[in-house]
């Protein structure tokens, strides 16, 4: 059977993770985030994430190959069989090229690219308060808590991370343009890509999300 595949796509600050959740629920396929992948081999101590973390150690980037043997790792469990949704990778052009090689017809590969203006990133960044106790999330423009500085889910105490300040974000659109970006293009020469505003309120994007992966709503699933 050809697992059905879902790639996300988009800039830091976009909001993959968020509509990454919200998919892989309504698909009931499992959410793989390759940050989940490192962070998960590194605490268990496995032998991918030992070589993981030599590279790490010594400075070096981990190799595409390990990547992708970490994600092939993960995605053979039985959760997976019918598919799964990829948040977080490609990063590369090599990596897409690879990715491809090791899918071949075995799965059948969607890839949503959620297109907001840099602009629109910063701001969001810029406007994001933490909990220090719960890490709930609020936004000082979309949404305020009930009392400043005040988490409106634990009364903790509301901060904003050191690399949400305009100046980072920036950096880190710069990297992206210069080093994920042309994964877009990749896949969009062989019209593969479908492309979602993810300006809009987060219900908005999800709905275009799922209507472009033509996943019918709970309501239209024929007694669903």
């Amino acid at each position: 059977m050809t697992r059905s595949v879902v790639i996300m796509l988009g800039a830091p600050g976009a909001g993959k993770g968020t509509q990454a959740v919200r998919l892989s629920g309504e698909l009931g396929l499992p959410h793989v985030s390759t940050g989940d992948l490192f962070r998960e081999n590194l605490s268990q101590g496995t032998a991918l994430g030992a070589q993981a973390k030599e590279y790490m150690e010594s400075g070096r980037l981990v190799p595409d190959e390990l990547v992708i043997d970490m994600l092939f790792d993960r995605v053979a469990r039985p959760d997976c069989a019918d598919g799964y949704l990829l948040d977080g990778f490609p990063r590369t052009v090599h990596q897409a090229r690879v990715l491809d090689a090791r899918l071949g017809d075995s799965a059948s590969v969607t890839i949503v690219n959620l297109v907001v203006p840099d602009e629109v990133i910063v701001e969001r960044a810029a406007g994001r308060l933490l909990c220090r106790s719960c890490n709930n999330i609020a936004h000082r423009t979309f949404a305020p808590p009930r009392t400043a500085g005040v988490c409106d889910a634990c009364g903790g105490e509301l901060y904003t991370r050191d690399d949400d300040a305009p100046e980072v974000v920036r950096k880190r659109l710069a990297v992206y343009l210069e080093q994920t970006a042309p994964v877009v293009d990749f896949y969009a020469a062989q019209a593969r890509v479908c492309s979602v505003d993810g300006g809009g309120h987060p219900d908005a994007v999800f709905e275009s999300a799922r209507r472009a992966i033509q996943v019918p709503a709970q309501g239209e699933r024929g007694g669903a």
